[in-house]
């Protein structure tokens, strides 16, 4: 009896996070157990830099070398290879794409330049998209008022903002007693907006635990660049001849979404202060393939995979999109 395999599904994370992000609710309102209850092959990546992604078949995460990446390695060199080493283990030539906030901007990146990797996908769903951040109130803003200098004099040149054994500490022994949550959970949406209600605070200590899995600083600065610019553009290395020398041009090249041809489905938060919803409506009509989209006024940033309400508000609809198209 030869079975059909399952249609495979990739997960992809926000900036300074990590695959936790899709498991770290209840089964049932946790996109990954959803998606794997409902017949789906669930494949979750981790960004380079982050807790779980730190091997290098040449550099030592203590070298300088390893850190000098952002999200355009994460687009041109990170996503082809999961995708194709993805294909390769289950045999299927396409899979679904899920991708938050950075994980968006990573596939708008890679799926709008390499044609071939955009080929293997059916449709891109794009929880909080990120591509412009000229709009951002979360505190990457703070960045931008520094020079390169300051941010490396304060954050190094490796890594930024890494999972500590404190951050443990004061998650899983501090955030987890009723006293606390107040604190804990004003803490969590400092980056990223304000709703409460729409999170069960009886795990605060499980999304503190795993919030934090840091990145570079490289591409921190990545950000910044960007919610300066206003433009998506790839990482400025400061001067002509180091651009030269990684694009063959003086100054960085802009990423237009308008080649991007992949079928797209788009979720943005009336209350998000990271994907501000302008610089998602400036967004919207460069998506030349838009399937569907979806405002939600009372979202935040984090919403999108903690939130209570996350599995009515846009699972049950992805989950209804991606059926849709295994009968077509």
């Amino acid at each position: 009896m030869s079975q059909t395999p399952r249609p495979v599904v990739y997960l992809q994370h926000g900036l300074i996070a990590s695959a936790t992000n899709w498991i770290c609710n209840l089964p049932n309102n946790s996109l990954a157990f959803l998606l794997a209850d409902t017949g789906y092959d669930v494949w979750m990546g981790n960004s380079r830099g982050n807790t779980w992604s730190r091997k290098h078949l040449k550099f030592s995460p203590k070298s300088r070398e390893y850190w000098a990446f952002s999200v355009d390695e994460m687009a041109n060199y990170d996503l082809p290879a999961t995708i194709n080493f993805i294909v390769k283990k289950t045999g299927q030539e396409r899979l679904y794409y899920v991708g938050h906030s950075q994980g968006t901007t990573i596939a708008f990146i890679a799926f709008s330049t390499n044609p071939e990797l955009a080929k293997r996908i059916k449709i891109f769903f794009a929880l909080a998209p990120v591509i412009t951040v000229k709009y951002t109130q979360s505190p990457m803003k703070k960045f931008t008022i520094l020079s390169r200098e300051v941010v490396k004099a304060l954050f190094g040149d490796k890594m930024f903002y890494p999972h500590t054994f404190f951050d443990q500490f004061i998650a899983t022994k501090v955030c987890n007693q009723k006293l606390f949550r107040h604190i804990c959970s004003n803490f969590l949406f400092t980056l990223s907006g304000f709703d409460p209600q729409n999170l069960n605070m009886s795990r605060l200590d499980v999304y503190l635990a795993q919030s934090s899995a840091g990145t570079s600083v490289q591409n921190m600065l990545h950000w910044a660049q960007a919610a300066n610019s206003g433009l998506f553009q790839a990482f400025d290395w400061g001067n002509p001849d180091q651009n030269m020398m990684h694009f063959h041009q003086l100054t960085p090249p802009l990423y237009d979404v308008t080649k991007m041809e992949v079928p797209t489905a788009v979720w943005s938060g009336g209350h998000d202060r990271v994907a501000d919803v302008r610089d998602v409506e400036n967004l919207l009509p460069k998506i030349t393939r838009l399937i569907y989209y979806k405002l939600i006024p009372h979202y935040n940033h984090v919403d999108f995979y903690l939130g209570q309400d996350a599995p009515q508000e846009i699972y049950q609809d992805l989950i209804r999109l991606m059926d849709e198209c295994l009968q077509n």
